[in-house]
């Protein structure tokens, strides 16, 4: 029988086991809710699922910049406790995960899980972070993960802190090949990935932040002003204000460079553009930081 996403769900809410995990147990047991069940228990799946609820607050944040700096991959591998962060088995877990994805140009996580993994076919991604579980003996899993492609006329850059709890990427495009390539470029998106990870910005600018958060900033503003007493003809006023402070603060473009404050981002873009001898526009970033949402 046809196994439908309405059955995977059921059975993923039943057993607490992943989608794939789900799907092939139904279709072991033609459809069978109660065999799908059984099986996922024999299969012992329902065991590491359980140790995959644990909570996971240590890890590594793993990435690489390849196809000649026009592409980078992050990657959050999460597990127990930092004595396994540490161990060199889980560093090399976390090298094989970013070796893969490397190769997989999935759009979003899950598809990326589903994958046959680059360096074993005969075992999904999923399966070998499961895998990984059994061998440390604590839950380990994948969080997140971000891949960039630029192409030609585009540059990426990272930036990895010591302690590889945190890592950024940061993608942009030029006017040229030759732009891209040049060494002001270079420097301007290491730069700015490094920026990134001191300041977090939630977006490159303004129409990168969602409505309902710049809503939900407004009101606050709005009740904090009339909370204070002013008449509601300045509410309006104030409310405004403190948006305009609130995305100058938290969008990239807008703030001052951690290594010199005298300058903003976008002050920063169009020096090293002008060096580059052509234009260049930051196009996204992703900030991957352990635990972080």
């Amino acid at each position: 029988m046809a196994i439908t996403a309405k059955d995977v769900s059921e059975l993923r809410q039943r057993t607490g086991a992943g989608m794939m995990d789900c799907k092939k147990a139904l279709e072991e047991t033609n459809g069978d809710m109660s065999a799908a069940v059984e099986y996922l228990r024999k299969k012992g799946i329902a065991k590491a699922e359980k140790r995959a609820d644990r909570s996971t607050s240590e890890g590594i944040v793993g990435g690489e910049v390849f196809n000649d700096g026009t592409s980078a991959a992050l990657i959050e591998v999460a597990c127990e406790t930092d004595f396994v962060a540490r161990n060199e088995d889980f560093g090399k877990v976390v090298a094989t995960l970013v070796a893969h994805r490397v190769q997989s140009t999935a759009a979003d996580l899950d598809t990326m899980l589903a994958e046959p993994l680059s360096s074993n076919a005969a075992e999904t991604v999923a399966e070998f972070v499961k895998t990984a579980s059994a061998r440390t003996g604590e839950a380990v899993n994948v969080k997140r993960t971000a891949r960039f492609d630029a192409g030609a006329n585009g540059q990426v850059g990272m930036y990895k802190h010591h302690n590889g709890k945190l890592a950024t990427i940061v993608q942009i495009t030029a006017s040229s090949p030759e732009v891209a390539k040049h060494d002001a470029t270079l420097e301007l998106v290491k730069y700015i990935a490094e920026h990134i990870a001191a300041s977090a910005p939630i977006a490159v600018d303004r129409t990168g932040v969602p409505a309902e958060k710049i809503e939900s900033e407004k009101r606050i503003a709005e009740e904090q002003a009339r909370e204070t007493g002013k008449p509601d003809a300045m509410i309006e006023k104030i409310a405004t204000g403190k948006i305009e402070a609130f995305l100058k603060d938290v969008t990239l473009l807008p703030q001052p460079w951690v290594r010199d404050a005298s300058l903003t981002i976008a002050q920063l873009v169009a020096d090293h553009a002008k060096k580059a001898g052509g234009e260049i526009k930051v196009d996204r970033f992703a900030r991957l930081q352990l635990g972080a949402e």
